[in-house]
C-alpha cells in the first residue's frame, strides 16, 4: 500500500466519522460557485485544515470547506472550493480530494468551474455543459505507481463525461427555460493568463473555453469509475482582436450571479437520476 493511499484511507475514515453516511454524489464548485449548494441540504461542514492529510485552498474566492449532506434521498459530499496546480500542489495532491470521495463510495462527480470563453458566440454569464476537454496543464495524476484497486493503469477517456448526465442536465435546463451551451474545455496550469497567440491556438484546436482547473480532477475520477457531469461557467470572453482585462471581482461577481441557475438544474438532475 503506497503512503498516498494511506493518507486517502486516514482521511476518508476521519469524515466517516462525521458524516455516518455512504455519500453517492460529489460535488466541486469553484471561484463565485459556492451558493450552487444552496440547492442542497447541507448536514455538516468540515474546514479543510481539520481534515487529516487534506490539501489547504490558498485562492481567495474558495471557501476551503468540505459539506456533507443529502440531496433527495442519497447522501453527498461538496467541496466548496477546489486546489490547483498554479498554488504549488501536485496533480496528485490537488486530486486528492476526488480520491477520498472515490473512497467514501462516491459514483457521481458533478462540477462547476468559472471559465474564460474563447468561443466568439459565447457571452459572459453563458452557463456550458463540458462535453470534453483538453489537458494542456502538462500534469496527469496518474503518473506513478498505478493503485490497482483505485482503477487500471491506462483508463480510456473517450467519454469522460457521461452522456447520459450531459442529456439530463439539457432536458433539465430545457424544462427550467435556463439556456445551455456545449462545448470543449481546455485546462491549463497557470497562474498567468493566456497571450493572442494562445488564445488563437486554443480556439483552433478546439477549445471553446480555457481554465486552470479541471482536467487532473476528471482523469482521477474517470480513473476512479465515477460518471462525471461538469458546467463551465462563462465569466469573460477572451477573442483576439477584442480583449479587455478582467478583474478577479469581475470573474467573481458574473459565476455567483450564475450559481443560482447552475443549482437548479443539478437540482433537477438529481432528481431524475
Amino acid at each position: 500500500m503506497t503512503v498516498y493511499k494511506e493518507q486517502v484511507e486516514q482521511a476518508a475514515a476521519w469524515i466517516r466519522e462525521r458524516f455516518g453516511r455512504a455519500p453517492a454524489f460529489g460535488f466541486i464548485f469553484g471561484t463565485g460557485l459556492g451558493a450552487s449548494v444552496q440547492t442542497l441540504k447541507v448536514e455538516t461542514s468540515l474546514d479543510y485544515a481539520d481534515i487529516p492529510n487534506f490539501p489547504v485552498s490558498t485562492v481567495q474566492s474558495h471557501e476551503g470547506r468540505l459539506l456533507c449532506g443529502t440531496a433527495g434521498d442519497q447522501a453527498f459530499v461538496a467541496l466548496q472550493g477546489r486546489f490547483h496546480l498554479y498554488e504549488g500542489y501536485s496533480a496528485k495532491q490537488i486530486t486528492f480530494p476526488i480520491r477520498v470521495m472515490q473512497e467514501l463510495g462516491v459514483k457521481t462527480l458533478i462540477f462547476a468551474s468559472a471559465v474564460g470563453g474563447l468561443n466568439p458566440e459565447f457571452t459572459p454569464g453563458d452557463i456550458m455543459i463540458v462535453e470534453d476537454h483538453i489537458n494542456l496543464s502538462g500534469e496527469n495524476p496518474l503518473v506513478g505507481e498505478n493503485v490497482d484497486s483505485w482503477g487500471v493503469r491506462f483508463p480510456e477517456m473517450f467519454e469522460a463525461y457521461d452522456n447520459g448526465l450531459i442529456q439530463k442536465a439539457q432536458s433539465a435546463s430545457e424544462k427550467l427555460d435556463i439556456p445551455l451551451r456545449r462545448g470543449v474545455y481546455v485546462g491549463l496550469k497557470g497562474p498567468s493568463l493566456e497571450t493572442p497567440a494562445e488564445m488563437r491556438f486554443l480556439r483552433a484546436i478546439g477549445a471553446d473555453a480555457v481554465g486552470l482547473s479541471t482536467v487532473n480532477e476528471v482523469i482521477a475520477a474517470v480513473h476512479g469509475g465515477m460518471k462525471v457531469l461538469g458546467f463551465a461557467i462563462i465569466t469573460n470572453v477572451n477573442v483576439p482582436g477584442m480583449l479587455t482585462p478582467a478583474s478577479i471581482d469581475e470573474i467573481v461577481a458574473v459565476a455567483d450571479a450564475a450559481s443560482p441557475r447552475v443549482g437548479a438544474i443539478i437540482n433537477r438532475v438529481l432528481q431524475n437520476l
